[in-house]
């Protein structure tokens, strides 16, 4: 039934979002006309076939959305597509040109994921060149994951000092470990 559809009448029911069927009829209708101007102008049978797929996602996209105003256009439509995906194509292709001209083709930076490594038996013995109080608050803040309020309760001081002595510990693992600042 939705080959007997006119062009106008497939938009109405694509952009009503209701029927599948009229994407389908859209694209057997379409498909055609998309990989002859993609051959016609891109000169590759894989390049046209891509250029097709992509010209009717934009499309049926476009049509759900309801941005096309006069449906019975929508050959000039699909045509207009096709001459700016082909256009951003050719763009996108003098650019990356321009560019491997001009940095060559190997990457300039390989992408490496850092990871820091850790002594944990020189951490350890850190660790245990702080004083009692400030290996305490070290301990519970990082390794008990507890709050500084409950720190500061459970030995009886007051959470801006349990900071502070946090702090101050921190800065002595970090010259201890030799990390710089």
């Amino acid at each position: 039934m939705a080959n007997a559809l006119s062009d106008a009448e497939l938009v109405l029911l694509i952009g009503s979002g209701c029927d599948r069927a009229a994407e389908e009829e859209l694209a057997r209708r379409m498909r055609p006309r998309i990989r002859l101007y993609g051959l016609r102008h891109l000169r590759d049978e894989a390049a046209a076939e891509d250029l097709a797929q992509q010209v009717l996602i934009t499309t049926i996209e476009a049509l759900r959305a309801g941005r096309l105003r006069e449906p019975e256009r929508l050959a000039s439509f699909v045509l207009g597509t096709c001459r700016m995906t082909v256009l951003d194509l050719r763009r996108n292709a003098l650019r990356r040109g321009r560019l491997m001209e001009q940095f060559g083709a190997e990457p300039l930076v390989t992408a490496q994921r850092w990871e820091p490594s850790l002594d944990h038996d020189r951490l350890g013995r850190c660790v245990q060149g702080l004083r009692e109080r400030e290996r305490t608050v070290i301990v519970m803040a990082f390794y008990d994951e507890q709050t500084s309020a409950e720190v500061a309760g459970f030995l009886g001081l007051t959470e801006a000092n349990v900071r502070v002595i946090r702090h101050r510990a921190i800065h002595q693992l970090r010259d201890c470990m030799g990390v710089a600042r």
